[in-house]
């Protein structure tokens, strides 16, 4: 084995064992091929979701962000009853238990599963029941991030404002927005994350991901971002730089996903160095994993590699994932320090 790709070889193994923490993923977009082609054999003839795992891949090939919305919707439409939100949910926690995943804030969009037919309490319990018996069996700490699909305009984020505050389950931490950002502009949903923050909910809206710094303005100033899921256009605008610098507001990037979506044309074009150059609060997260072909371990080493970063490098993303997270003191010293003993007793292999 030559001497990079045995220096390869031991980064990925030493980030297969890394304590991590995840910021930006999605629920359904978590869920496994076998989960996947499992609701869809169970759904047969009512749906173009293939059951086999070799044309699910295939399925899963994007050919821009529009697409990737389609092909996303389809599978959320496998989603029928609370019994397949609680084992979609509760197989999400064994794929992050594998990784290593000590810690995780799952974005969910209740209001596609509502509006499907599942009733709003239904759905908070069979939640609540998969992250209590994630933590307890597979030691992984769930929270969530209530979402408002931005393609289904403002009457879902009337529901899923509803959804949670009237129904607020346990384990719900943070307000977001996601979907496609061009054609659904910003400022509309302002009141609902008004409510949702006076409420004691954290922001974080998606923006400039597929559309410029304009739409991190906006979810800046006027719906109060505390972190951007995504920020991929920031780096365009010195001005917008400078504030996130100077205000530590984190970016939860996804390398993987912006080239599967084509937001970025070539995973060497993307902006993530830059954006660590310029001092920028970076966190790597996954995004929708198998729809996109990778896992946070992939995503790590993609980083890594992006960025030069060694095994000390990489465990300070992991810490910096931690210190960006919704989690309380208590439980951010606990996966520092286990992140902190790894580091120190990493033996890599000859």
């Amino acid at each position: 084995m030559a001497g990079s790709e045995a220096a390869g070889s031991g980064l990925a193994a030493f980030v297969a064992g890394l304590p991590k923490a995840e910021l930006h993923v999605h629920h359904v977009g978590s869920a496994s091929p076998a989960v996947v082609a499992g609701l869809a054999a169970r759904h047969e003839g009512q749906t173009a979701v293939p059951t086999d795992p070799v044309a699910l891949a295939k399925y899963f090939e994007f050919t821009d962000f529009a697409h990737f919305i389609q092909v996303y919707l389809s599978v959320v439409d496998l989603i029928r009853d609370a019994a397949d939100v609680r084992a979609l949910t509760y197989g999400v926690a064994e794929d992050m238990a594998r990784q290593n995943i000590r810690y995780a804030e799952l974005t969910v969009t209740p209001y596609s599963s509502v509006r499907r037919g599942i009733p709003g309490e239904a759905f908070m319990e069979a939640i609540e029941d998969a992250r209590k018996s994630a933590e307890a069996e597979l030691g992984v700490v769930l929270r969530w991030c209530f979402d408002i699909p931005g393609e289904a305009g403002l009457e879902s984020a009337e529901v899923t404002e509803r959804l949670a505050l009237d129904l607020r389950p346990e384990g719900l931490v943070s307000f977001g927005l996601g979907g496609p950002e061009i054609g659904v502009p910003r400022p509309q949903f302002q009141p609902y994350f008004d409510r949702a923050r006076a409420a004691g909910l954290h922001s974080v809206p998606h923006a400039g991901e597929t559309t410029g710094p304009e739409t991190v303005w906006d979810a800046l100033r006027v719906l109060g971002a505390e972190r951007i899921g995504h920020g991929t256009t920031s780096m365009q605008d010195p001005r917008l730089v400078d504030y996130l610098g100077e205000h530590r507001i984190p970016l939860e990037v996804c390398p993987t996903s912006n080239i599967a979506t084509r937001a970025v044309e070539r995973i060497e074009d993307h902006p993530i160095r830059r954006m660590v150059e310029s001092g920028l609060f970076v966190t790597v997260n996954s995004d929708d994993p198998p729809m996109f072909g990778t896992d946070l371990n992939q995503e790590y080493v993609t980083a890594a590699g992006l960025l030069g970063l060694d095994e000390g490098g990489v465990a300070e993303l992991a810490r910096q994932a931690v210190r960006a997270s919704f989690l309380d003191d208590a439980g951010k010293r606990r996966i520092i320090g286990e992140i902190d003993a790894y580091l120190a007793g990493w033996q890599p292999r000859a």
